[in-house]
């Protein structure tokens, strides 16, 4: 069996040229690990675009009616940071499809893996920070309304606080909101998750690999989750101009095989997604991105 991965084309939409969000990076995503042998055409799966009704589990009957007809106003489409438009709206629906496809197949498979994902920042009244429909949310809202899980642990290692996640969960026992962010980065305002770990600027592969160990297997074992929904944000890369923190390529690899050899070894399925990652070089971000895929793929086949 190989590792399944879920892709579809219509994550790529349109933006006015050097926006500073780089959605090539999702096609580009795909090419590098076909290219790399990392995977084969026959790993990845199709998502659909979800109901409407399943958007509205996290997010508002108005906000989700009025992104998708493009009649938010100036200031809720600022906040987002992305201009709308009839693709956008279509590839943000897929994106959630494919988060909740990539859960239900780790539930399968024990785990796999999304080439997009990882909208942390979105309430459920309005966008945030690049982020329009909370796909983690979205997900484990889903999997529980339908009785397919009752417990949900989700890691958030993206260099920023997983504050819409934290907020849609705050109330809500049978989910578990882990956060481990840099202190001083966006959002200005936290919210609350159920554990928050702050890091100082510039810290390094050792310190933050330690600081990963020291929470995680105590974590698992504290809320016994059916199901980890793994946001691998690589924008904790010295390179990432988001980002504030300086881990090297290496320790994002030792990162994604500290998190799933974690979890897997003691059968806690995990559903993974690539999070925020931000850099000039895009090439140089691509491949920070294939290594979540890398070492799922080592993983999967050493515990498969």
């Amino acid at each position: 069996m190989d590792l399944p991965i879920v892709y579809h084309s219509d994550y790529v939409a349109p933006l006015p040229p050097n926006h500073r969000f780089p959605m090539a990076k999702f096609s580009r995503l795909y090419d590098t690990l076909l290219a790399d042998s990392v995977a084969h055409p026959a790993q990845f799966h199709q998502p659909r675009r979800p109901p409407l009704d399943w958007i509205e589990l996290v997010h508002t009957p108005e906000y989700v009616r009025d992104y998708c007809e493009g009649t938010l106003d100036s200031k809720a489409q600022r906040r987002i940071g992305l201009p709308w438009s009839p693709a956008l709206v279509n590839r943000t629906c897929i994106a959630v499809g494919g988060t909740i496809l990539t859960a239900r197949l780790a539930l399968e498979t024990g785990l796999a893996c999304n080439t997009a994902g990882g909208t942390h920042h979105a309430f459920p009244s309005y966008g945030s920070g690049f982020c329009i429909f909370n796909d983690l949310a979205i997900a484990a809202r889903v999997l529980l309304t339908q009785n397919v899980v009752q417990q949900i642990l989700i890691v958030d290692l993206d260099v920023h606080q997983g504050d819409g996640t934290a907020f849609i969960f705050q109330d809500d026992p049978r989910v578990f909101t882990f956060s481990m962010h840099c202190e001083v980065n966006f959002p200005g305002t936290k919210q609350r998750s159920d554990l928050d770990v702050p890091l100082p600027t510039g810290m390094e592969d050792e310190d933050y690999l330690q600081t990963l160990a020291d929470y995680l297997p105590d974590l698992l074992t504290q809320v016994q989750p059916d199901l980890v929904l793994y946001d691998a944000g690589v924008d904790v890369h010295l390179g990432d101009r988001l980002g504030k923190l300086a881990l090297s390529d290496r320790g994002l690899f030792c990162r994604e095989m500290q998190v799933l050899t974690t979890c897997v070894q003691q059968g806690y399925p995990v559903a993974c997604v690539i999070g925020g990652g931000y850099a000039e070089d895009l090439d140089a971000l691509v491949y920070r991105h294939s290594l979540l895929h890398r070492a799922a793929s080592d993983v999967y086949r050493q515990y498969a």
